[in-house]
């Protein structure tokens, strides 16, 4: 896994880093080391050699990513989403943002109007309406709060079993 979970210092899920990242926080006595892998690493003499984390708690607590709501990015709606075409039900990390309501027709550019949609079906429905089109979303789009997003986030990254395991959740 190329990946580490960090937790705020209440325990709190507060996000995905890369390993490199993480590495670095542990040799700026910034976390501690909650789980770890097998994998071990070392610098090119040898002289060092450290256990690569797998999931990691700060010690000083930090205000929250967000501050009041998720910030709307494609990123963010295909998280949403858990990366699956909205129209098809195809799950792919390649996907497209639609407008449910083109903006052809006075559609804004806002999460609760947009769906990650694969190439095929946003072709396929082009500036149509959903019911000029035949083509309705599978899930309403709403804008997601920040829990509801950091849920899914850790459903898509496979990280909710860890953080059982440590009795987090």
């Amino acid at each position: 896994m190329n990946s580490v979970i960090v937790l705020n210092a209440d325990y709190s899920f507060l996000n995905i880093v890369p390993v490199k990242k993480a590495i670095n926080m542990m040799t700026k006595g910034k976390v501690k080391v909650l789980k770890a892998t097998d994998r071990v690493i070392s610098n090119f003499e040898g002289t060092i050699t450290m256990v690569v984390p797998r999931v990691i708690k700060l010690i000083s607590m930090v205000r929250a990513v967000f501050k009041n709501k998720v910030p709307f990015s494609k990123k963010n709606v295909c998280i949403r989403d858990e990366f699956t075409c909205q129209y098809c039900g195809d799950k792919t990390e390649r996907l497209t943002l639609d407008h449910v309501v083109p903006k052809a027709h006075g559609g804004k550019r806002i999460f609760e109007n947009i769906v990650a949609a694969c190439f095929g079906c946003n072709q396929a429905k082009g500036d149509k309406l959903p019911r000029e089109a035949g083509m309705f979303p599978k899930k309403r789009p709403t804008q997601p709060t920040i829990m509801e997003f950091l849920l899914i986030k850790s459903k898509i990254h496979g990280i909710r079993d860890s953080l059982v395991d440590l009795g987090i959740y």
